[in-house]
């Protein structure tokens, strides 16, 4: 893990991790003025908070969480000594803020608030001198006391702060780990979640791997967006300039520079096609990598960036099947565009041509829309599956294979049929054990 230290140019302070697992520690910050520590994580968490005496300090407990780098600390004059952050065992963050000698605080007057089940913030009362009225909580004597400190429960985890997020699905992880342990050439990276229940399926989904043609997907939802803010028209003609014509999939490269396409016709060929030379003319037209890059971030991607235009076949450009996800779950929620432009991207991705991936696994009737990637040593596929009984669910699957190896494509399908089948045994038996709950979801 990756970490970058912004130290206190304004009396804060503030730790920046990049985290590659989940159960990590994004980020911290406490301000001396408002004497608050704000905490952020990956995922949910249920923070543990308690005074401990000789010395005197507050700790907070963050289990289940990693810290993915040596024990920092940081001073903080005048009442607080000291702040550390590290790791207190192998699935426990601890933060300690050490009061200066001489002071103490009363536990019962901290306040720690949840404003989320990633975020929260613990609010001290102001240090005190030692007294005899508050020798209790003092550094008086030998021995160390804790005196814990109520702390509100976790509120319910959401994926993508638009989906609560239910279990991970039961039996369908050894299934996979099964499948995975037969395909030992193959480094994978998965996230499929149920719409209907918030259940999901995440083994590696954080990791991040070469986005290769998926990157295609978030540049036309950014499309989209300004699209509907008036910034750009489907009907406007975009010029195919030379330096914007490159190899790979695709049929414009063909074209002679300088030939005009319709916006409508460059976006069809970037998804249905996978044409890469359409790409690099709409990631023109938005302003360029950097400004999609900060759409990106502000959509809550992690590890989705792009570092080079298209075709990008040393596979710098970057992302995860868990961001992949996110994405497809923001569109789905109408998070990012109105609905009316999320059924014309879904109608899109419907008509890619490449079927080979997540499609090969589905069974009868079942609907795809999704954007594959192949830059021969890594294969991808992220879409929305609708299946015949309406049930809806979302995946994402990132596949590092020996270079055009058939087995990384073999793997996937059936990574998608093992998912698809589990799902539809849980949508028969949902029918029959709670149809008026069915009933209820569909009004």
């Amino acid at each position: 893990m990756k970490v970058r230290w912004l130290l206190p140019s304004f009396l804060s302070v503030f730790l920046l991790s990049n985290a590659a697992n989940a159960g990590s520690l994004d980020s911290w910050n406490f301000n001396p003025n408002l004497r608050q520590l704000s905490l952020t994580t990956d995922e949910g968490v249920q923070p543990r908070v308690f005074l401990l005496t000789n010395p005197n300090r507050l700790v907070v407990e963050l289990p289940g969480t990693k810290l993915g780098h040596p024990q920092s600390h940081q001073k903080i004059e005048p009442f607080i000594q000291d702040i550390r952050v590290g790791q207190f065992d192998t699935t426990t963050t601890r933060m300690v803020i050490e009061l200066a000698p001489g002071y103490t605080i009363d536990p019962k007057k901290v306040q720690v608030r949840a404003d989320s089940a990633t975020r929260w913030s613990v609010q001290l009362p102001t240090p005190e001198r030692v007294t005899a009225d508050n020798s209790s909580r003092s550094t008086q004597g030998t021995s160390s006391t804790q005196l814990d400190i109520t702390v509100p429960p976790a509120p319910a985890m959401s994926f993508a702060g638009v989906l609560p997020l239910g279990v991970e699905m039961p039996e369908l992880q050894p299934q996979i780990e099964a499948l995975m342990a037969e395909y030992k050439s193959l480094q994978s990276g998965m996230f499929f979640l149920d719409l209907d229940t918030g259940n999901y399926l995440d083994i590696n989904g954080d990791r991040a791997f070469p986005a290769a043609s998926t990157i295609k997907l978030p540049i036309l939802v950014a499309y989209y967006q300004d699209l509907e803010a008036g910034k750009v028209n489907l009907d406007e003609t975009l010029v195919m300039r030379r330096d914007l014509v490159t190899g790979g999939s695709g049929t414009m490269q063909y074209r002679a520079a300088g030939t005009k396409f319709s916006t409508r016709e460059t976006l069809a060929k970037m998804i249905t096609i996978s044409d890469n030379t359409a790409t690099n003319m709409i990631i023109d037209r938005l302003g360029g990598i950097a400004k999609l890059n900060q759409r990106f971030r502000s959509w809550g991607l992690k590890d989705t960036v792009m570092r080079n235009m298209l075709a990008d076949l040393k596979g710098t450009n970057a992302t995860s099947s868990k961001d992949m996800v996110r994405l497809l779950a923001q569109l789905m929620n109408g998070t990012l565009v109105a609905s009316s432009s999320r059924e014309q991207i879904l109608e899109l991705l419907r008509n890619t041509t490449i079927k080979t991936l997540l499609p090969a696994g589905l069974g009868p009737g079942a609907e795809i829309a999704d954007k594959t990637g192949d830059i021969g040593f890594l294969i991808g596929d992220a879409g929305v599956i609708t299946m015949p009984n309406g049930k809806r669910y979302l995946a994402g699957i990132f596949v590092r294979r020996p270079y055009k190896d058939v087995q990384g494509r073999n793997f996937i399908r059936q990574v998608s049929a093992t998912v698809y089948n589990y799902l539809e045994r849980q949508g028969s038996a949902a029918s029959v054990v709670s149809p008026r709950l069915a009933t209820q979801s569909n009004p």
